[in-house]
């Protein structure tokens, strides 16, 4: 499910930076990056806590993933609130 995200994401910050008349590279990679930091952080921190039970291996599976959407949603806004904001 990680990977499937992080292809949402990609394909979410491209269309964002395109609407917002900005280059997609920079805003692909800023939410990439913010994605899969908090999916490994998630991974690494709660992960093991799950994987003991059927339900739990399958919560293990979609938790990382939901917070790295969680963490892409607050990057995007970040990159909103920085275009309107003089510099």
């Amino acid at each position: 499910m990680s990977i499937i995200a992080g292809i949402a994401v990609l394909v979410w910050f491209y269309l964002a930076a395109k609407q917002a008349g900005q280059g997609p590279v920079r805003w692909v990679v800023v939410g990439m990056v913010g994605y899969w930091l908090a999916c490994w952080g998630v991974k690494l921190a709660v992960v093991s806590f799950f994987s003991g039970s059927d339900a739990g291996k399958l919560l293990a599976l979609q938790l990382p993933a939901l917070f790295g959407l969680a963490a892409a949603f607050l990057v995007k806004k970040k990159l909103l609130a920085e275009l309107k904001t003089p510099h």
